[in-house]
């Protein structure tokens, strides 16, 4: 496994705001580019005071921040690429209080920086579908957060959030948040994150009883952990629950708490970091080489 760039690894690829911008601008657009108001073929140079490039041939300008998480922001493009590193190197999540102190803007600020880096890991990662013939997938639910606003106790479960993961052993994982755990849930976000032909293994949840009648290709074994059964021969959920155990270890110690509304940014987050989990030196550039021209 190829190790995680270094804290002065990282300071030496990005010296100065300069770098970043000239980063931006090599990787969206390259050393030369077909300019988009003269068409000619042009190499384009820094303008000064300005985060943009000029066209040699009739001054255009492109701005290489415009379409990404930096779009309109006053805050150092340095400081930026810094907390995507810190979201790279921490296994359990960045708190935007942390952030504030590092790198000394406000907390409205370090709040903002962090939920778009989540959300742009999210989409680096997507959710390609999983599994298939021959492999196998675990499917489990969670429930996350606790008393909601206005909310009496009651029922603690009430007063969660469920979320559903499916992973496949040795490969990727998938999380969704569903409003509850009935068949009319679970299904339609099974079938559409994981592939026919795949072994599915899950816990005694009642939902889960009837996925082979679904009309897609699944073979489904389940253990009953009311029972104390905790594997049987190769049908367990232990990868997934380790996961689990992983994320909120994240939220209930750095995040302390995670709003439903927020939920699936953070997710997105521990799912890019996991789906990584065997080449950790990629995480970082593919951060910073993922911007869409």
């Amino acid at each position: 496994m190829s190790k995680a760039p270094t804290l002065r690894q990282f300071q030496d690829r990005f010296p100065t705001e300069e770098s970043c911008l000239d980063h931006l601008m090599r990787t969206r657009f390259g050393e030369r580019h077909d300019c988009e108001k003269c068409g000619k073929s042009a190499k384009f140079y820094r303008v000064a005071k300005r985060r943009s490039y000029a066209c040699e041939w009739c001054g255009a300008q492109v701005y290489p921040t415009a379409g990404t998480p930096f779009d309109r922001t006053r805050t150092s493009l340095r400081d930026w690429f810094y907390v995507m590193f810190l979201f790279c190197s921490s296994r359990h999540g960045v708190a935007a209080k942390e952030v504030e102190r590092q790198i000394g803007v406000t907390y409205k600020t370090a709040w903002r920086m962090c939920h778009e880096i989540r959300k742009y890991m999210a989409m680096i990662d997507g959710d390609e579908p999983i599994g298939g013939e021959g492999e196998a997938v675990e499917i489990d639910e969670t429930l996350i957060g606790g008393r909601l606003p206005g909310a009496g106790w009651g029922n603690y479960r009430q007063n969660k959030t469920v979320v559903l993961g499916m992973i496949e052993r040795g490969g990727n994982i998938v999380t969704k948040v569903i409003p509850n755990v009935k068949k009319t849930s679970l299904f339609p976000a099974i079938a559409e994150s994981v592939k026919e032909g795949t072994a599915i293994y899950t816990d005694q949840l009642n939902g889960y009883r009837a996925l082979p009648t679904i009309g897609l290709k699944y073979t489904h074994a389940s253990v009953n952990h009311n029972r104390d059964e905790w594997a049987r021969g190769d049908c367990h959920v232990q990868t997934i629950e380790g996961f689990w155990a992983q994320l909120k270890r994240g939220i209930n110690g750095t995040h302390i708490h995670v709003s439903r509304q927020h939920l699936s940014k953070y997710l997105g987050e521990f799912e890019f970091r996991h789906n990584r989990r065997h080449r950790p030196s990629t995480m970082l550039d593919e951060l910073l080489t993922s911007f869409v021209r």
